[in-house]
């Protein structure tokens, strides 16, 4: 009788295990992407061991500061698996978050990882809500050297409450950690999402979803 409940322990274990991972962990030393592959994959495939330069594992360009000349102010310059090959598997990713001054990184999820950022320049607003049924709210002002994270799946934003440009960097816990902007994805969905249906939602007229839904 012990050993069997030892046994139904180990396949907890293991079960719990495979949940809590975002990404598969890798098999090898690497597996560098390779996006023309003829296989597809839950990730991309495996160059060629012997084909692999040390460019494929090299980025440059967080140095730059990104563009912030749009409608909320900011611009995320994202390094995962698209712009860096070598991360294929290993289950990290990074970005560069600029923000003119009041500038915003809206409510967003990314549903396979967390983020940690840090605050490399200015005074930044973050925040995250927690999910149904409390939906609560948990913000923070940071300062440069500051670091806070974000649970993966949650509804999170960012934003730059100084006269002065900001910058910041995040880690995320997923070689494509994939982004939903709830402003977007609601509003911008094509097809449209019924606007009677948004209109019962939030409780506003329809004719208010509709000009919101012209935007996107």
């Amino acid at each position: 009788m012990a050993s069997h409940f030892l046994f139904l322990g180990l396949i907890m274990l293991i079960t719990c295990s495979f949940a809590l991972a975002s990404d598969n962990s890798p098999l090898q030393d690497f597996c560098v992407a390779d996006p023309n592959g003829p296989v597809l994959v839950n990730g991309f495939p495996c160059k060629d061991a012997k084909l692999v330069q040390a460019n494929d594992f090299f980025f440059s360009g967080l140095h730059l500061m990104g563009n912030t000349s749009n409608a909320v102010g900011s611009r995320v310059t994202p390094v995962t698996v698209a712009q860096l090959p070598g991360l294929n598997t290993l289950g990290i990713s990074m970005a560069r978050i600029d923000f003119a001054p009041w500038g915003i990184n809206p409510p967003h999820t990314h549903p396979r990882a967390t983020e940690i950022l840090t605050v490399i320049e200015g005074s930044i607003q973050v925040g995250f809500v927690t999910s149904n049924p409390e939906n609560r709210l948990i913000n923070k002002v940071l300062q440069k050297g500051d670091v806070f994270v974000f649970p993966e799946g949650l509804v999170h934003f960012q934003r730059n409450i100084g006269y002065g440009n900001a910058i910041a960097i995040v880690g995320l816990s997923s070689q494509n950690p994939g982004v939903i902007t709830v402003a977007n994805a609601v509003f911008g969905a094509k097809p449209d999402i019924p606007s009677d249906l948004l209109a019962m939602d939030f409780q506003v007229d329809v004719k208010v979803v509709d000009q919101i839904q012209s935007k996107f």
